[in-house]
């Protein structure tokens, strides 16, 4: 069974374990954020942001092209670092030849900083992430137009009709809607500040309690559950939710632990991203 959770108007779905699989889908934007085991469900998606190249996030790649082409979807575009566009490639197009299919993809390298306008109001902005190999996070946002302060308050009559005349009453804003950083150390909450005022932030949280430290996560470039309290008072979040949970722990033992140990403030934001009880799908 897949993971599901709501996270303000957001669906996040799919399954993470880490340095197993990661692969999620956020309906409501029309992506698909990592493929490190092919779902069925989200071939039907056309966008796909690779975060890096490892394994357990990028290697069903190839599997879920072959889904796509069962069900006559072709062509997807797929986000993903501008180091590893070449070697993605490379890897697809040796699977087209073992499976005899077609593997071909409409590839968007990108780098840190870069924004790209997705359509119908939606954008995605990169930032690096700090990783063992070339990684990026991702931020999803709307650029919407807002009144100007100096003309709040006008009656909606004065308000078109100063539009009409060409008066520039607007400013143009970034609504900042969803982030996804995953395998990174957390020092990218202090290079990619905005993350923390994202509407919904997905966050590995691979270590959880002192069966690893803090600097036994950094040492992997992955973040611990210390590193996300020490720094509680920052996430400005409407939701906060959480991932790429170590295999070391159950999904029980992730639950109960996050909850007893997160402050009030934060817990009610909090969104666990691991089945409710049971044990790790596969």
């Amino acid at each position: 069974m897949l993971t599901e959770v709501s996270a303000g108007p957001y669906t996040v779905r799919g399954i993470s374990v880490g340095g197993v699989y990661t692969s999620l889908q956020v309906p409501e934007l029309g992506v698909v954020l990592d493929v490190g085991v092919p779902i069925r469900s989200f071939a039907g998606t056309d966008r796909i942001f690779l975060s890096h190249g490892h394994s357990d996030h990028a290697s069903a790649l190839g599997s879920l092209l072959g889904i796509r082409n069962l069900i006559g979807k072709r062509f997807p575009q797929v986000f993903l670092p501008a180091e590893i566009e070449a070697p993605v490639r490379e890897a697809l197009a040796v699977q087209g030849r073992l499976h005899q299919t077609d593997t071909d993809v409409e590839t968007v390298p990108m780098r840190p900083g870069d924004t790209l306008h997705l359509g119908h109001g939606l954008w995605v902005r990169a930032f690096r992430t700090h990783h063992t190999v070339p990684s990026l996070c991702y931020q999803f946002f709307r650029r919407v137009s807002k009144l100007k302060p100096e003309h709040q308050g006008l009656p909606p009559e004065e308000i078109a009709r100063r539009r009409k005349a060409g008066e520039p009453l607007f400013d143009e804003v970034d609504r900042l809607e969803l982030a996804y950083a995953t395998d990174t150390l957390s020092r990218v909450l202090e290079t990619a500040p905005s993350l923390l005022e994202s509407r919904v932030l997905i966050l590995e949280c691979t270590f959880i309690d002192g069966k690893r430290t803090v600097q036994d996560a950094q040492e992997r470039s992955h973040i611990h559950l210390d590193e996300i309290l020490a720094r509680a008072e920052l996430f400005q979040n409407e939701a906060l939710v959480l991932m790429h949970f170590s295999q070391a722990y159950g999904p029980d033992e992730v639950h109960s632990t996050i909850l007893a140990r997160a402050p009030e403030r934060l817990r009610d934001r909090l969104r666990i991203f691991a089945p409710p009880s049971g044990r790790w799908f596969g």
